[in-house]
């Protein structure tokens, strides 16, 4: 890893965020991180606010002590320890930068934050460059909404590939979300790099066969599936994990580990809808620089995850977010995607 220094164009990238989050002028605006956030990236969101002539000040919360387990991601973070005075301080700004190491979206304390109307606006612990190449536009809004309305009109979600998925979701009544990459209405969130829909299935509700294949990408070892990994998932769970290369080997066992019912369990599905997004983006960085959310925004994957959902009442810190490429995602019988790309 190089000690990189700050370049004007990262500013740029940081401050196009902000207007499209409409950060206005003597704005309370909040750069939460943690110890160990990336510390460039809280100097270059500063410097952008403070162009658009923001109020800033940063808050800094210690990062938690490492798990029993190794841990990427746990899909939900733990910095903020439901701290009274932490909490205080992100209600009364009207705008937070999230530049934890993990995000607050599926925090236990998202919900008071959002409700005394602030919004959130989180970067992902990522490298500059990446977040210079994958800053939203105002076209990626549309089509992550025209995806989201459909995810939530349909009964069904079937995925299929050539490789040998045949995985079907009930998602009927599934609270589903999309983000294109800014907020700027109180009491929402988004997240940076963006173009992504997901929906979080009812309990027992996935069912099928889901073949990872060489090319796809589990994200949480942040390295690119090498050999075939069957996975047979009943009433929501991972019942079975096949294959004989280290993919399958590796998952196999850090599932066990757990020791958890819940980390069997899927999280959410959806498909990537970014077009700027790259597959290979794995190849260009080294693992300590990136974070590897780009992959779950590439356009036309199938992005499965493993792990809590809230809302099916299952809690863990286990999580695997796994983008897979090559798929047919049908709502309702219709497709969406088509052998991996957006209809």
């Amino acid at each position: 890893m190089r000690d990189d220094r700050i370049e004007p164009h990262w500013i740029d990238a940081f401050e196009a965020v902000l207007r499209l989050c409409k950060a206005q002028p003597d704005e309370t605006v909040c750069l939460l991180t943690e110890s160990r956030s990336r510390a460039l990236n809280g100097d270059l969101a500063e410097l952008a606010a403070r162009r658009l002539g923001c109020r800033t000040f940063r808050l800094v919360v210690p990062t938690p002590p490492a798990s029993r387990l190794p841990m990427r991601s746990t899909g939900a973070s733990r910095a903020l320890q439901g701290h009274p005075s932490v909490l205080a301080a992100l209600k009364a700004s009207s705008l937070i930068l999230d530049l934890t190491l993990e995000g607050l979206l599926h925090a236990p304390e998202l919900k008071e934050i959002l409700a005394s109307g602030a919004r959130v606006m989180m970067v992902s612990d990522e490298h500059p460059e990446v977040l210079e190449r994958l800053v939203p536009r105002a076209e990626d809004e549309a089509p992550v909404k025209a995806a989201v309305k459909r995810l939530r009109a349909a009964s069904e979600m079937r995925v299929t590939s050539a490789a040998g998925t045949d995985l079907t979701v009930a998602i009927a009544g599934a609270p589903s979300a999309g983000v294109w990459g800014w907020t700027d209405r109180p009491g929402t969130i988004a997240h940076w790099p963006a173009g992504v829909v997901v929906a979080f299935p009812q309990a027992g509700t996935v069912n099928g066969t889901l073949v990872l294949a060489p090319g796809d990408a589990n994200l949480t070892f942040k390295r690119y599936i090498e050999s075939p990994v069957r996975l047979t998932l009943r009433d929501d769970h991972i019942v079975s994990i096949e294959g004989s290369g280290v993919d399958a080997i590796l998952m196999r066992e850090h599932l066990e580990a757990w020791g958890e019912p819940s980390a069997y369990a899927v999280s959410h599905v959806g498909w990537g809808l970014n077009p700027r997004a790259r597959r290979e983006a794995l190849w260009f960085h080294d693992r300590g620089d990136i974070n590897a959310t780009e992959l779950r925004a590439a356009a036309g994957n199938f992005l499965f995850s493993t792990g809590a959902n809230e809302f099916a009442g299952r809690y863990t810190e286990g999580h695997f977010d796994i983008p897979v490429f090559g798929c047919t995602i049908a709502l309702d019988g219709e497709a969406v995607v088509r052998d991996g790309k957006v209809v």
